[in-house]
């Protein structure tokens, strides 16, 4: 007498189903023990049922991130060779990460769930998926504000124990694969200000200043004078007393203020590292508006933002970026970026940095898992999960081409004439 197919099985099966490749790319372990797929393959644990319902409900990427946050997914091995055998479905998507079940699939899928014991109503989502505020549409000030409350009003602390001490939250600059982080971060916060040609006395505006690690490096290295602005009240009011602790709070003002509200221009310089992505496609132009009217003929502006570099360009709410990581974020390509700059200024260099971005993100998840009890214990197993699945996947996003990052330095009219050529920052 033959028997019927194991659990395991029946679960390949409706993985392959969500996943589009007829066979998952994993070794599958059922939460009965059971296990099917190649036995050198990365191994995934589905660990309770309820992940199974939450595929029938949300059949795709956002189903998936859900079980793997709230734990009934886990992944046994290493995270980036886990994920890195998916990567010829994601590679070949656009805005979707997998392809949408047919009706028939769908069908096939909800009985493989009640064969399973795995029916009923979905699942809550997680505690750690944003929910935005019932008032204020998107890109609003209200709504901007609460979505980067959703990502970086998590904890300092916790920042602190994947970034390291330089707290710097953005591509790092690598001479080498062997350069350390710290030392990355630093290069990086130095190439800016050379960029931006910062001296003594200067004015820099730094848009989304973070923990304040650039505007200490612009004023301690560079004699300038800095406003850094943040919609994050827990980064300001630690960027405060790093500046205090630096003895330099006459030297650099941190507030918590949208970048829309600031009216203390002009400024000699203006910095935005890593936080165009939160401004939108249809808020570009008045970003790019704004921050030339908030500088002095001549001044300059550094652009460093992440580029989408896999197609069309379109924002969607439905994945887990937008859920879990970076709500209403909207990645532009880099030709849209330039584009949106030239109509203001004039584009003196552009830097592409994508495989130093992987590079950054391999060293913070390796500082997550080294340190993950710490983590866990400051922001909870599914922030930490969150963190842990965002970061690995970028990591493999900006090695495979999917995802860019670029430095983009631009001039109002006006003032001295840029350099000749790039010596004042190579």
């Amino acid at each position: 007498m033959t028997s019927g197919p194991s659990v395991a099985d029946r679960l390949a099966a409706a993985l392959g189903t969500v996943l589009g490749t007829g066979a998952p790319p994993w070794r599958l372990r059922a939460w009965d023990g059971s296990e099917t797929g190649p036995p050198d393959a990365p191994v995934v644990a589905v660990r309770s049922p309820s992940a199974v319902r939450r595929l029938v409900w949300a059949p795709g990427e956002l189903g998936l991130a859900r079980a793997y946050v709230a734990g009934e997914i886990d992944i046994d091995g290493d995270i980036f060779d886990t994920l890195d055998a998916l990567s010829p479905v994601t590679r070949s998507a656009s805005t979707d990460a997998f392809p949408r079940p047919s009706a028939r699939q769908w069908v096939e899928l909800a009985r493989t769930a009640a064969a399973l014991g795995a029916v009923g109503r979905p699942p809550a989502p997680p505690p750690e998926e944003f929910r935005p505020p019932r008032r204020g549409r998107l890109h609003s000030l209200r709504r901007d504000a609460a979505a980067v409350s959703h990502h970086y009003d998590v904890s300092n602390d916790f920042y602190a124990v994947v970034l390291g001490p330089t707290l710097v939250y953005s591509c790092a600059v690598w001479t080498d694969e062997g350069t350390g982080l710290d030392e990355a971060q630093e290069t990086k916060l130095d190439l800016v200000c050379r960029k931006l040609g910062l001296r003594p006395g200067m004015r820099l505006l730094d848009v989304g200043c973070g923990w304040g690690s650039l505007a200490l490096h612009a004023a301690q290295r560079y004699g300038a004078d800095v406003v850094g602005i943040t919609l994050s009240a827990e980064q300001a009011a630690l960027a405060r007393e790093r500046v205090a602790t630096a003895g330099l709070p006459e030297r650099i003002t941190i507030r918590v203020q949208d970048y829309r509200e600031v009216d203390d221009g002009p400024f000699d310089a203006v910095s935005s590292i890593g936080m165009a992505e939160h401004v939108g496609r249809a808020a570009m132009p008045g970003y790019v508006a704004a921050l030339h009217d908030l500088l002095a003929p001549g001044g300059r502006l550094l652009n460093h933002a992440i580029a989408w570099s896999a197609g069309e360009t379109t924002w969607n709410g439905d994945t887990f970026i937008a859920r879990y990581v970076f709500p209403d974020g909207e990645l532009l390509s880099l030709a849209d970026t330039v584009q949106a700059l030239e109509a203001r200024f004039e584009v003196l260099d552009v830097e592409a940095l994508r495989r130093h971005y992987a590079l950054t993100l391999r060293a913070w998840v390796e500082l997550l898992d080294k340190h993950w009890d710490e983590a866990v214990g400051l922001v909870g197993e599914g922030r930490a999960r969150v963190w842990r699945l965002y970061m690995a996947a970028a990591a493999l996003s900006f090695e495979n081409g999917k995802l860019g990052v670029n430095q983009v330095l631009a001039q109002r009219e006006g003032g001295d004439p840029p350099p000749l050529r790039r010596t004042d920052w190579i």
